[in-house]
């Protein structure tokens, strides 16, 4: 691993640099720890930061908005914005009386933050979403070989620039942001109930989303699960995967798919205290999916393609893991855990193809195994269906 405390990279460094130039504000949203204020801090050392995460300082701003702004010069960075979202506003009016002046904000839950974002700063802000690290950022490192480490290991920043032993990463992780960050959204009452549903969150990983199913079990409504899941997407702990609809003549699922955003939390909340365990593990499978789609979620964010991957599945029950809505045409990917291809691995993309036709410029196997050209792909190696 690299030596403790250095800076890593970020793919969108270039592009954020870029939007500074022609636009007065820049927002840096994603989950908690992936990198967000470092990366701001790297980009624009300049500027003056201030983290409304202090409860001294975001009491001061919230009693005086106008004087926080005033005092904020040429450039500020503005870290955990949403904490003071009345501040937006008054950002709104200084960079249209002065245009020139810079704010960096950063926020880690879009339910509240992208709101007022939409309604204040419409055309004035170019929005980034940074999510863990991916492969291609990790490119410089020493990884594990085994693939299981990486998944019991997750992908955020402090694992590799501060060598943070996953078990302690991920239960500190957990206890200080998850949890904490749900109880400021809504009124948690049942914290024992909360606690089951993200452990029975964990256990259908990659299937799809049941609220009654889910309250049945935790002992809540339905509509409580929904909040929550809500809240936890909005978050970016989790990722909702939708469904692909199509007038294919077919009976298609209409219900998402649910995976956590970073493999690291996902064992944790499954009791996973080694690789050996996740080796072991009934979820393998499930676990090197949230891998390969989260890498997928990375590389289409780096490209800042608008469209969403999403999942085929026919309620008679054939399916395919990943449809990628490209701008030219579709890519279809196949996620298989095994380290051996075998052919049949392809019968589900075959068929799609098939009904789909000339909107298809591709489909792949991402598996466990050697890349093999035009056909499978080691998931460590993703980025080159997109570069092909």
């Amino acid at each position: 691993m690299a030596s403790r405390n250095l800076y890593i990279e970020r793919r969108q460094t270039a592009a954020i640099k870029e939007a500074a130039e022609f636009y007065s504000v820049i927002v840096v949203t994603g989950a908690r720890q992936t990198g967000k204020t470092t990366l701001c801090r790297h980009i624009f050392p300049t500027y003056g930061y201030h983290n409304l995460e202090n409860p001294a300082l975001r009491a001061v701003v919230a009693a005086d908005p106008q004087a926080f702004i005033d005092g904020c010069g040429h450039g500020a960075i503005i870290d955990e914005v949403q904490h003071v979202p009345q501040l937006l506003s008054y950002v709104q009016v200084a960079v249209d009386e002065r245009p020139e002046r810079k704010f960096v904000l950063t926020g880690s839950c879009n339910f509240s933050l992208m709101a007022t974002i939409t309604q204040s700063l419409a055309g004035r802000a170019a929005l980034f979403t940074i999510y863990p690290l991916s492969f291609d950022e990790l490119s410089a490192h020493t990884l594990p070989e085994s693939t299981d480490a990486l998944i019991h290991g997750g992908f955020l920043p402090a694992r590799f620039s501060r060598q943070t032993p996953a078990a302690m990463l991920y239960a500190n992780y957990y206890a200080t942001y998850v949890e904490r960050d749900i109880r400021q959204v809504v009124k948690l009452a049942n914290v024992d109930a909360f606690q089951t549903f993200m452990r029975l969150l964990a256990t259908r990983v990659g299937s799809e989303f049941n609220a009654t199913s889910l309250a049945n079990e935790v002992g809540v409504s339905p509509t409580t699960i929904r909040e929550w899941l809500g809240i936890l997407h909005a978050s970016y702990i989790l990722h909702k995967l939708p469904p692909y609809h199509a007038n294919l003549g077919k009976r298609l699922t209409k219900t998402p798919k649910i995976y956590f955003t970073d493999t690291g939390l996902l064992c944790h909340l499954l009791d996973l205290q080694t690789p050996e365990q996740v080796r072991r593990h009934p979820l393998r499978g499930a676990l090197f999916e949230n891998l390969a789609l989260m890498e997928l979620v990375k590389l289409r964010n780096f490209a800042t393609t608008s469209a969403s991957l999403c999942f085929y599945r026919e309620h008679a029950g054939r399916e395919v893991d990943i449809v990628d809505p490209t701008p030219m045409a579709m890519r279809l990917i196949e996620i298989k855990s095994a380290q051996t291809f075998h052919t049949d691995f392809l019968a589900s993309l075959h068929h799609l193809r098939a009904l789909l036709g000339n909107q298809v410029a591709s489909a792949h196997v991402v598996y466990d195994g050697p890349t093999l050209p035009g056909v499978a792909v080691n998931v460590r190696h993703l980025a080159c269906i997109y570069s092909a």
